[in-house]
């Protein structure tokens, strides 16, 4: 089944799969800057017994570091300073979970690597009955405000509540991730809005404890996030990435965490929407 999979993914990857060359620069140097954010499982988080980076990130650029031969030096950061780590040459990239949006590429270019959703979840106790989206009409969802999230509960509730005669939600915008849930376990969220990924990892951390609502508000892809005069080295990783998906390692690494439905069949670059 493995080998069918793989020879499956191989059909469909493009000229991408062709070796690419790393900048000179960046060649020379010997290692690949990456900053990276670890508040967010099970893309990327510390293993709270050994301090660890761990998640599906940590698993992938390990891989594209050992198929590209060069060293991936991290940098950890708050997920506001990763744009400006890039834009500033600070970085040589983002290896962080960030959804491409058209605004982003005015200022970045993204090789895709995942699909994801901005999904609505809740805990059993506070459910009361919601089991759609327009539920939570008139109550309130905490979201990263640092995230395109924020604006996207927003956007959602102006076109499927306020439009359709119902309240609107009320969107509280936290400071990550870990902020959003804490006020969803304290009440003072009703819901919480992350990606689709997070939510399979609360589950299974906590399994009885928090309830899905309805089918994601978005679809998007995450992007590894790249200053636009990096085309060359973004064309390299997306080489990379693209012999991962041919010989099954990319599989392996999003089933590893349970997200093996949100896994692309090929390499795409600025292709968010």
């Amino acid at each position: 089944m493995k080998r069918y999979l793989a020879a499956a993914f191989a059909c469909l990857i493009p000229s991408l799969a062709v070796a690419q060359v790393l900048p000179d620069a960046i060649r020379s140097r010997g290692f690949v800057r990456v900053a990276v954010e670890t508040t967010y499982p099970p893309m990327s988080y510390k293993d709270p017994a050994t301090n660890e980076r761990r998640g599906v990130n940590a698993d992938l650029l390990a891989a594209l570091s050992k198929e590209l031969g060069i060293e991936f030096r991290y940098e950890e950061m708050a997920f506001a300073q990763l744009v400006p780590a890039v834009t500033t040459e600070r970085v040589d990239f983002s290896g962080t979970s960030m959804t491409e949006t058209p605004a982003r590429r005015e200022r970045l270019t993204f090789v895709d690597y995942a699909s994801t959703g901005a999904q609505i979840f809740t805990t059993v106790t506070l459910q009361k009955g919601a089991t759609k989206p327009e539920d939570f009409c008139g109550r309130s969802i905490a979201t990263p405000r640092t995230t395109n999230y924020f604006k996207q509960v927003q956007d959602w509730s102006e076109a499927n509540c306020v439009a359709k005669g119902k309240p609107a939600i009320r969107v509280i915008g936290t400071e990550g991730a870990a902020a959003a849930r804490t006020d969803l376990q304290q009440g003072r969220a009703d819901g919480v809005v992350l990606g689709a990924e997070y939510v399979v990892y609360l589950s299974q951390q906590n399994p009885g404890t928090f309830v899905t609502i309805g089918e994601p508000l978005t679809r998007g892809l995450f992007g590894f996030a790249f200053d636009q005069k990096q085309t060359a080295l973004r064309d390299a990783i997306a080489a990379g990435l693209s012999r991962l998906i041919a010989n099954g390692t990319y599989l392996e690494v999003l089933r590893k965490h349970g997200l093996e439905h949100q896994a692309i069949t090929e390499v795409s670059i600025d292709k968010g929407e």
